[in-house]
């Protein structure tokens, strides 16, 4: 047996496993499918997946190798971001996380009870049927399962609503805390003093550092935990279909977030060029008789802000672009393989509805865009050094 032939059986055998008759009666068109699905695309991942354990555990290990850490150049702070805000938001920390996990059953419920109408309420011949206790009509056993789903939609949106609330608050606190530091720093260092840094630093480059605080446990559980309930939906709809879901997110996983740090790099650079910019007009301030000769200079570096600003704008739509056509691939697929699945009897008309539904939920981007990288991408200046280098 040759090594083609030994593959065809593998992807055989796993088609079978998960409950899939693939055979040669199978139309050609649905092969390649089979094999980007069960084999090629799992295999992708798995080695993305490797690749970036094994990268996140040799950085951590750099890191703690390092025998003497910079000190903390805040005092009230810690070395750490992440220790700061866990030192001062630890109790608002765990009731954030409690509201994520209890949107997760009700994010089932939504994705659950539309199948459950499309089947059992609308292409059902069993009526009347028994609800708790009762026997009910087809009209009144749509209208109650129409009324639990709208009780979950409201129930969803009030978790959402109240946890942003909260999340806003907590923001707004920890970043009131941390302007207050970087403010008893600047008046208390006679060096950092004569720097104009000081009003573009209080007023918008430490914003990032208040949603890091909302959002530096509550983003991971609450997206991971989503995505994961819509992946369990998926697989228990079909599993070839919840294969499918996974299928672009390798190139998703590795394309994406070095776009990402990209702009980041950028954004860091912005936010020098808009320092430099500081310095030079308060300079002119200091003394008008300059205020003609640094004209070249300010208009050199009003070039370089737009030169940057473009770049920044190029990259961002690009990773926006590429997101928005890796995304709409996997519909391709419930369409195409899903709709012939449903010709073909292996799921219902209702389960497919119901994947559809789930995929737009998994992929919208709810609080922020899908990679929770790109998130986290906007503070990984501040996290990825372990301390602050603000003046």
């Amino acid at each position: 047996m040759s090594a083609l032939d030994r593959y065809h059986v593998f992807v055989h055998s796993v088609s079978y496993a998960i409950g899939y008759d693939y055979h040669d009666a199978t139309p050609d068109w649905v092969h390649p499918f089979i094999h980007l699905i069960l084999v090629l695309a799992p295999a992708v991942l798995v080695s993305v997946g490797t690749y970036m354990i094994g990268r996140g555990l040799l950085i951590f290990w750099r890191r703690q190798s390092i025998v003497s850490l910079p000190p903390a150049s805040i005092r009230g702070l810690d070395i750490s971001l992440f220790g700061s805000v866990l030192r001062y938001s630890k109790k608002q920390q765990v009731l954030m996380i409690l509201l994520s996990l209890i949107a997760l059953p009700i994010l089932y419920l939504t994705l659950e009870l539309p199948k459950q109408i499309v089947n059992n309420a609308l292409d059902s011949k069993r009526f009347p049927v028994e609800f708790l206790g009762r026997d009910v009509d087809q009209v009144t056993f749509l209208m109650l399962l129409s009324g639990l789903y709208l009780l979950a939609i409201m129930l969803i949106g009030i978790n959402k609503y109240v946890l942003n609330v909260f999340k806003g608050y907590v923001a707004e606190r920890f970043l009131r805390r941390f302007r207050l530091f970087v403010y008893r720093q600047w008046r208390n260092d006679p060096v950092a003093r004569d720097k104009s840094e000081i009003v573009p630093i209080l007023a918008q480059e430490v914003e990032p550092v208040g949603g890091f605080a909302a959002d530096v446990l509550t983003l991971p559980i609450l997206q991971g935990g989503t995505l994961a309930t819509i992946l369990l939906f998926m697989f228990i709809q079909d599993p070839v279909l919840g294969a499918a879901a996974l299928t672009v997110l390798p190139v998703q996983l590795v394309l994406l977030p070095k776009l990402q740090r990209r702009v980041n790099v950028l954004s860091r650079t912005r936010i020098q060029e808009v320092r430099q910019l500081g310095r030079e007009l308060s300079d002119q301030l200091r003394d008008r008789q300059h205020g003609l000769s640094g004209l070249g200079a300010t208009n050199a570096s009003f070039r370089e802000l737009e030169h940057v600003r473009r770049r920044i704008f190029k990259l961002k739509f690009l990773i926006k672009a590429l997101n928005n056509f890796l995304t709409a691939l996997t519909p391709f697929l419930f369409y195409s393989l899903g709709g012939y699945f449903v010709i073909e009897g292996r799921i219902s008309l209702g389960a497919l509805i119901a994947v559809l539904a789930a995929h737009k939920e998994f992929s919208a981007p709810p609080e922020g865009a899908f990679p929770v990288l790109s998130d986290f991408g906007r503070y990984s200046d501040k996290v990825s050094r372990n301390h602050y280098v603000l003046f």
